[in-house]
């Protein structure tokens, strides 16, 4: 039986996650590889990186990874506890046992307890759909766009399990298929609810140079988060049925719930050949307002409408990538201390950074973690268009940094790290406005010049400022520091410049009377 049959033929269809190769990773030692779930904790010190079909599939499956690392370990407790965790030489021991405990819970076509799936879920007309509508790299309605044209007919029962766990963790909004014995149901349909919960965030992971160290970066002590009360993941609750669940008052009840959020009801449907057709409807709604005391893996913003909307201050919403912002560009929303930027005194902070990034601090400060270890932060998000229906662009990117720029008694250096972003910013806008003066000199009103110079600009000071910011160290002068990269950008902007000017054309040199309100110039 290839890994790409499900167990039978004469018996149910099954595909244990457990024990199938379905995560996909990179090697330390080159190349890659799908593993089971046992086989990717038994080996994270040897495995770089998750390496899934799109970067948010990665920011999905290593959410889901956590969960199951927390509620095997019941914690840890405090950061005391943590520390042994990044001390053992196996911190994931435990997680053998707890997967044999939880073994039905972890079969993707489980008859009764399919994983991440809502059992016998269907259509007033029994309609089976596309699988497009799961698989977010065949974009919906634009067909032509993917390797895959027109659409996705089957596919095997381990990608399929990692759209599953995206599908819960990125699902676009817009009108779907109603199931029956969903009461929000209205006319055979389900009404817009929004994207599924990471969709709204602007994802960002401490990252470490093995998927182990990953894991344990990010494994948040119980202590550092408000009380987690019957905080349980997906599949050590009841199996979801059709509609919303009736407790969610009282939810996320902490990290393990909130990282295997049902967003969706969906069922696949298979046969022992691979994946055929899904099933898919609204599942449990969650908002985002002030969902940051909770969820660590996102900045957030200070909503000014949305305290006008619902009546009380402050509110925060997630602040998501800009898919034309480099990483580095927005160091600010990801390192600035949760004072940082206050309107006015006694005022609420107009950001804050995640609690990742907090939690790292902690470490750092209470001497857990070196204050010369290097992390990347990496960023993840997706862009929705039209009404939020299709996913229009998928978006990561990273920046290495020292953790001791994110504790608080070395504030003066991050914030050397912030300014000098601001260095950059105004080198680059003097180098758009050299192209645009240098383009109507010569007759043009066209920005075309301005916006590749400024494109140029950042992309010749992306390189040298993420050198510059992973050097930066403890004791360093935050002033000398800062003074460094500024020569350096002067440096790399005056050579652009240099070469604009060597480019321009003689009717450029030669200038044009321009008429304005004050007389001809």
């Amino acid at each position: 039986m290839s890994n790409d049959q499900a167990a039978g033929p004469s018996g149910p269809l099954s595909f244990d996650l457990i024990d199938r190769p379905w995560l996909p990773v990179q090697l330390l030692e080159g190349g890659e590889a799908e593993l089971s779930l046992r086989q990717v904790f038994a080996q994270a010190g040897q495995i770089r990186k998750l390496a899934g079909d799109l970067p948010t599939v990665d920011f999905a499956l290593t959410r889901l990874l956590l969960a199951i690392v927390h509620d095997a370990l019941d914690g840890p407790a405090d950061p005391e506890a943590w520390a042994e965790l990044w001390e053992d030489e196996d911190p994931f021991a435990a997680l053998p046992g707890y997967l044999d405990e939880h073994r039905d819970r972890f079969d993707l076509l489980h008859p009764r307890t399919p994983f991440f799936q809502t059992p016998g879920l269907h259509t007033s007309g029994n309609e089976v759909f596309s699988l497009n509508r799961i698989v977010a790299d065949v974009p919906n309605g634009n067909p032509f766009f993917t390797t895959r044209f027109p659409g996705v007919k089957r596919i095997g029962f381990g990608e399929a399990a990692r759209w599953v766990v995206h599908a819960q963790a990125y699902d676009t909004s817009g009108i779907k298929t109603g199931v029956v014995g969903d009461p929000r149901v209205k006319g055979g349909k389900a009404y817009p609810q929004g994207v599924a919960w990471a969709g709204n965030l602007g994802g960002v992971l401490a990252e470490g140079p093995t998927l182990r160290e990953t894991l344990l970066l990010n494994l948040i002590a119980a202590d550092h988060l408000p009380d987690q009360v019957g905080d349980l993941p997906a599949w050590r609750r009841p199996p979801t049925g059709p509609g919303a669940a009736d407790d969610l008052a009282a939810r996320p009840a902490g990290l393990r719930d909130l990282y295997t959020w049902q967003s969706r009801r969906l069922l696949l449907h298979a046969d022992a050949q691979g994946v055929h057709g899904v099933v898919l409807s609204y599942g449990d709604p969650l908002a985002v307002q002030n969902m940051h005391t909770i969820e660590p893996m996102t900045p957030w913003r200070r909503s000014l409408p949305q305290e006008k909307k619902l009546g009380r201050r402050p509110v925060y919403m997630p602040r998501e990538h800009d898919p034309a912002r480099a990483a580095w560009r927005g160091l600010e929303a990801l390192i600035a201390p949760r004072d940082h930027n206050t309107a006015a005194p006694g005022e609420p902070a107009s950001t804050l950074r995640p609690g990742i990034v907090d939690w790292l601090a902690r470490l750092t400060g209470d001497g857990f973690l070196p204050r010369r270890t290097l992390v990347q932060l990496r960023t993840y998000g997706a862009q929705y268009g039209t009404q939020a229906s299709v996913i229009d662009e998928v978006t990561s990117d990273a920046v290495d940094l020292a953790v001791v720029l994110l504790h608080e008694a070395n504030r003066e250096l991050g914030q050397a790290a912030i300014d000098a972003v601001a260095d950059a910013d105004m080198a680059v806008r003097a180098l758009g406005d050299l192209a645009t003066d240098l383009a109507r000199a010569a007759g043009s009103e066209s920005d075309a010049g301005h916006d590749a110079a400024r494109d140029a600009g950042f992309g010749a000071l992306g390189g040298p400022y993420r050198l510059w910011l992973a050097g930066l160290h403890e004791g360093d002068d935050p002033q000398q520091v800062r003074a460094v990269w500024q020569r350096t950008a002067r440096q790399e902007i005056g050579r652009l410049g240099d070469e604009l000017v060597a480019a321009a054309s003689e009717a450029a040199w030669r200038g044009r009377v321009i008429s304005g309100a004050k007389g001809d110039m």
